[in-house]
Parts: C-alpha cells; structure tokens; sequence
C-alpha cells in the first residue's frame, strides 16, 4: 500500500484554534500535571491530545497535553519547545478513559499513556518508509523508439514495461519482474522517459498473504435473535446495556460478530475486536480480512508480535482513518479509532486480558467504560462466562443473550473421564497417555482424523530430584523447581519460567554427592516425544512459548494443521480456544488437575472454563467429537459439570461458595504485594503498611492480615500479601491511594497494588 508522506486532508480536518498555555502529562513518573506556555509560532499547531516535547528539570522531556487553559497560576512558567506530529494522537474521549484507569486501578496517569501509546509513537523515532516509485515520463515517437532499440535495447525493454504501468510501482519490484538493473533505470531517468519518486509506503505484517472473499452465512433462529440484539444496540447505544453473548463452544458467535460489524460499517462507524491470545490472531484476522475485502484496507491488527515498523504503520492506518476494524489483544482497546461504533471482547473470561504490570487494568472492564464514554455497543462473547459477567447478567447490568445449540446441530463432543489412579495400579507408574486415549488417537490416525494434546506445563520434565536425598534443583531466585527442556533454544538445560534462571544439569546431586538424580513430571515437550515415539508414522507438531518463538510461527503451524500436514498438535493454553478446526475429533487433556489444586479462589472456575473451551476444538464438522479428560480427582465440581456441559448448574454451585466467602463478584478486591530482596525489611513493611491501613479504612471493608504470598520468593525477591475486600471500590482505591502516598518505604521495598486481582500467587 502506498501512502502521501503526510496526511494533509487529516491536518485540514483538525484545525486547532490557538492555545497560549497547555497542561501537559510528562513521561515521567511525577504524579502531577505541569503548565507550560505556548509560542506564537506553535500555537496552531497544538490541541489537547497533542504530543510535545518541554523543557523538564535540566533536560527536554516527552509530554502529552490534557488541557488547553486560558489562564494559569503556575510560577516560572516556560514554554513548550516542539509539537510532535502534525495531530493530537489521544481524543478527548481516550483521554477520559485514561483518567478512570488511572482513579479505578489506583495507579498514575503517566503509566496509563504509556500503555495507551505504543512506546514507537510515544518516542517517534520511527519514520514511515520510503521507496522509490517508477512512473511514465515523456512522450517518445516512433522514430525516437527505434534508435533507442537499436542503441540500448536494454532501457527499450524497460522502456516498453513502463509505458503498460497503469500505475506506479515499486522501483525494486519493476527491475526483479524483467531482470534489468538499477543502471537502465538511471538512464531512463536522465533522458526524461521515466519519473522516480520517493513516496512513503505501509509496512504491512499481511502483504504477501491473498484472502478470498467470503460473504454472509445462513444464521439460525437463535444467531439472528442475537444479531438483532446487538443491531438495536448499535441503534441507541445511549440507552443500550452491554450484551453478554453466552454461546456454547461451535454456535456461531464470530458469524453473529462479523455480521454485526458489518452493520456498523454500514453506519459509518468503527469497530474494535479483542481476542485474548497472539495465537488466535492469524486465524480470526483471516476471517475478517475475507469477509471485508471489499473494504480496502479496512482491518489493522494490533499485538506485540508486529515490528516496530508495523506498529507505526498500523497505528497511523488506524489514527488516520483508513482502517475501520481493530483485531487484536488487550492493548488493541486503546486503538485510536474515531467515531466508534462497536466492541466485541472475545472469550471475554480470559486471565491473558488482565495486564500482570501497572497500570493492571482488564481489557474487558476498560471496553465497558469505553464503550459508555464513547456511546457505542459492547458485545463480551464467551462459551464460559466468568462469574462476574455471568453475575452482571443475571441482576440485569449486562443483556443476556443465550446460544444453545452448535450451528448446523452439530453435537456437543462426547466427554470421558480417565481415573489416573486406576490407570497408575495397573501400570505402576504414572503414564502420560492413558491406554483408552492412546487406542483413541489410533483409531483417529486410522480414519485420517486430527489429535489436539493439551498440557498447561512447558519442558520435558518439570524436576530434578536426588532419589537418595530428596533434594530438588530449586532455581535460586524463586520459589519453584527448575524445569528441564530439551528444546534446541535452551538443549539439555534447565530453566525457570518464571525468571528465566538456567543452570547446566548437574550430574551428580549438589546435596548429597550421589549419582542419583532423577526426572521427574513432564511438559508439553515430553509429551510431544513420547507421542512421536508411540505413533512413528504420524506427523506430531508442538505450540507452546519455546516453540513459537519465530514471528511467523504461529501462523504456519495453524495453517499445517488446517490443511492437514499435522497429525497430532500438541500444545498449551494458546490451543484452548477460538480455533476451528472442522477435522479434529479428537480432544486429549493430558492432566486436568495442575490448575485444580492452586490457593487461589478462581482455581476451580478455570479448571472448568479450560476443560470446556479445550473440549469445544473437538467435533466441529461433520464427524462427532470426543474428549477424554485425564485427571487424578474426577469427581471433583469443576470437572463433573464440565463433562455434562452444564455452565448454568457450575455457576449456581460456585456463587453460592463465592457468597460465603465475601469474594468476587460480591466483593472488589484489591491485592497490595510487597517486596524485597531482603526478607526481614518486606515483612516490616508489609506489616506497617497493613497497620496504617487498618487506621484508615471503615469497618465496611475486610482487611485481611500481612501474609507471605503463596510464592514466597520470585525474581530474588520475598513476597508478601495484603488482601482488602468491600464493595465501593472507587472509594476503597482512593484510601489505599491516600495511604500509600503518606508511608514511605525503604527504597529496596517496591509495594504494588493490583484492583480486581486474577492471580493470587
């Protein structure tokens, strides 16, 4: 795609009256705003949303502005010294959302603009790239053409191409599809029979990928109900509440969103789309890319495995308007669209869309509130609904809208359930494959049907242990056992996942001297060999993060299996959900319990939402599908409901269990973590911290005690928790807030609070 340099229509559209002062926002972690005035010959140039660069302390410092005042009580007041850009790059309504992530999740606004701008237009240092164009130049008469021929038949062959051109094209391109040099070009130039121009082109992550048009399908009773309730959203989003889209695993829910979305184009407004994993990216850009190729341009995709190339490009596409649709992850809801229309959040009761660092907002809260700023829809689509929405819907804050039946009548896969400890009495040893399951895959390989093979665990063996001491290889920094990997990035090798700690395998114990050492559990990649060991002539791939590392990877693999060059995929939680794959009938879960047995309070509703999304990749086309669960605890709640897929009776248990208890969705939580690398001062801290707190909250909140985390020591350094609960939590932020900013800490104490926690570890 090529582009103008700069987008003039964009600038004239924009006109800004002129400002003589501006409150601006510093990248910097102050805590405050800062006036600055504005000189003459800036004054057109700068709104609110602008990015600018202002003399800061002793340095220049990146700024974005929040306020234009007329007047200003500052004292030395200095004034900006560059706009940059041509435009704001935050609306006001961005503006807005940042200011509620900032007060909700009880951190600064600095931190929020940077997670709203990508760090590539935040610093803009990366340009758009240029390339040089070929074009037509003068006439030439047939006399002038023969000379040319007989002289320099070279240039005349190249002459001859560009005079077909219907348009311009890439100088490089031109010379690769005739087999000429750059040399011929040059003198074609200089005798004016050709122009070459440097103009600006996208650097586009799909250019080299053809997408075939597709067009609406057929929907059912229950789809078109669904489309209707999302049409008349879109028709008074005023008044309209967010649509919980609760539809089993098959029903149709990205038809119900495509179509909607087409709708919104229709209107002449935007959409945003979030899906909760990189994985999901290629496939559900495929989809939209087809379905809206009669729309040039119109999907851009946002997530963290574009270049910083593409994410400018991607980005200006966006900011510009060219691009209507936004897909990607958690980040993507911050895509500068205007005029938007729709947001669809995707397995809406995903952890990936809850950011792990500050600012710790969860994508789907913050679509709500975007949504209510900007006035447009919201649809949250799950099979498995996390509580707090499915809670939402049932006390009438969000609209439910029920999906039942798998489109076509497709049937819901047959769920078994393989007692491991019965299988560990007749084999003595625990076996990763369970003999039901492996005679399962035989027959699939027989009828030529695809395998999914789902483990949540990376490596080949989980431990290291000493069979005559008991001692473990523990990595040094954090509270887990090492894993090893034989994976040729990190070969032979052991590894934390949570540091990234490695240490060469020992061989003999550290502890005790003895030759004794023993693996022990196993991971994705052990099951991977062991598969390939048992079923030679079947073709067995892995996706997990040591194997996807190649910015393409994902993208291949899916498409391997699509197309049928992969027997057996074997893979973590980036294989779970969202894929449609009509040829896999067959679903494996290696080990249902490794999330079961975790102290924290959702284990149970995650083991559920797992084992049904992962469930739900198996029977999608004609041939029914089957799952088999392995797991040590089957009559656990989380698994029995799972097996019968019964969310309604699952939820109904686990609420009555959450009431109890004062947690989500009856309670805000906020998690404050504190951490040192000395043990002694975190525990002080923590426990001061929970003192002063106890002094400042009402009695209407529930604090609990300074505890150690349930993972003492991570990344060097001890961990300790402070748990508070209550209702009102806008109230109950500010006074952590209020607290906080009254204590100081130790400056090797790093205290961080994390509002509607979804990990207590």
């Amino acid at each position: 795609m090529r582009i103008e340099s700069t987008s003039t229509s964009t600038i004239c559209e924009q006109r800004m009256a002129k400002a003589n002062y501006v409150r601006v926002i510093v990248d910097r972690a102050i805590h405050r705003e800062l006036d600055y005035s504005v000189p003459e010959s800036l004054a057109e140039r700068v709104g609110v949303g602008s990015r600018v660069r202002v003399p800061f302390r002793e340095k220049s410092a990146l700024a974005t502005v929040v306020a234009l005042p007329e007047q200003t009580e500052a004292k030395g007041i200095r004034p900006i010294e560059a706009v940059i850009g041509e435009t704001p790059v935050l609306s006001e309504h961005l503006l807005e959302l940042a200011k509620w992530i900032g007060t909700y999740y009880c951190c600064p606004i600095e931190t929020v603009m940077r997670s709203m701008l990508p760090q590539v237009i935040r610093r803009a240092e990366v340009g758009w790239k240029k390339q040089l164009f070929v074009r037509p130049g003068r006439k030439i008469d047939n006399d002038e053409l023969e000379k040319l021929r007989r002289r320099a038949p070279r240039q005349a062959e190249l002459l001859d191409a560009i005079s077909k051109l219907e348009a311009p094209v890439r100088a490089a391109e031109l010379l690769r599809q005739t087999s000429l040099d750059n040399q011929t070009l040059r003198a074609l130039v200089k005798r004016g029979l050709a122009e070459l121009r440097e103009e600006a082109v996208v650097r586009d992550p799909h250019a080299d990928e053809q997408f075939i048009a597709t067009s609406n399908l057929v929907l059912n009773e229950e789809q078109t109900r669904a489309l209707k309730e999302i049409t008349d959203a879109l028709d008074s989003p005023e008044n309209a509440r967010p649509i919980l889209l609760h539809g089993v695993t098959g029903s149709g829910k990205t038809e119900i969103y495509l179509q909607a979305i087409r709708t919104t184009l229709d209107r002449g407004r935007t959409a945003i789309v979030l899906v909760p994993e990189i994985s999901l990216t290629p496939q559900t850009v495929e989809r939209f890319k087809s379905r809206f190729a009669d729309v040039p341009y119109a999907v851009a995709v946002l997530h963290s495995h574009l270049s910083e190339g593409e994410r400018h490009d991607e980005w200006h596409k966006i900011h510009s308007g060219r691009a209507r649709i936004v897909i990607g992850a958690r980040s993507a809801i911050f895509a500068p669209l205007k005029n938007l229309g729709l947001i669809v959040v995707d397995e809406e009761h995903e952890t990936t869309y809850k950011q792990e660092e500050a600012p710790r907002y969860h994508a789907r809260d913050v679509a709500v509130v975007r949504a209510k700023i900007e006035k447009c829809a919201v649809v949250l689509g799950s099979a498995t609904p996390s509580l707090e929405s499915y809670h939402n819907a049932a006390t009438g804050k969000y609209r439910l809208v029920v999906l039942t039946q798998r489109i076509d009548q497709k049937q819901m896969p047959l769920m078994r359930i393989v007692d491991l400890r019965q299988e560990r009495r007749k084999e003595k040893k625990a076996a990763i494959l369970s003999e039901k399951l492996s005679q399962a895959i035989a027959d699939r390989l027989q009828k030529r049907e695809q395998t999914i093979l789902f483990l949540n665990r990376r490596g080949f063996s989980t431990s290291l242990l000493c069979s005559e001491c008991g001692e473990a290889r523990n990595c040094p920094n954090c509270s887990v056992a090492l894993t090893f990997h034989r994976h040729p990035a990190v070969a032979g090798r052991l590894s934390c996942h949570l540091c990234g700690h490695t240490a060469a395998v020992p061989k003999k114990c550290p502890a005790c001297g003895k030759d004794a050492l023993i693996y022990y559990g196993f991971g994705t990649e052990k099951v991977e060999s062991t598969v390939a060991q048992i079923f030679a002539k079947a073709v067995v791939r892995r996706m997990d993060a040591d194997s996807m590392t190649r910015k393409e990877a994902y993208r291949e693999t899916l498409r391997d299996f699509r197309t049928g060059k992969i027997d057996i995929l074997v893979g973590t939680q980036m294989i779970a959900k969202g894929l449609h794959f009509p040829n896999v009938t067959l679903v494996g879960i290696i080990n249902a319990d490794l999330a079961l047995h975790l102290p924290d309070f959702r284990a149970g509703e995650r083991t559920f939402q797992l084992l049904t999304q992962v469930a739900g990749r198996a029977g999608r086309g004609e041939t029914p599908g089957e799952v088999f669960v392995q797991t040590y605890t089957p009559f656990s709640p989380s698994i029995q409901f799972a097996r019968h897929h019964d969310f309604a009776g699952y939820f109904q248990q686990e609420l009555e269990f959450r009431e109890r208890c004062d947690f989500p969705p009856f309670k805000h939580a906020i998690l404050i973590t504190v951490r040192s690398a000395h043990e002694g001062r975190a525990k002080l801290s923590a426990e001061t911290l929970k003192r002063r707190l106890k002094d400042a909250l009402p009695e209407e909140f529930i604090l609990g005690d300074a505890t150690t985390a349930p993972l003492e020591k991570l990344q060097g350094q001890f961990r300790f928790h402070i748990l508070i609960r209550g209702e009102a939590i806008m109230r109950l932020s500010r006074l952590v807030r209020e607290t906080l900013d009254k204590l100081p800490f130790p400056e090797d104490v790093t205290v961080t609070v994390d509002v509607d926690p979804y990990q207590l570890l």
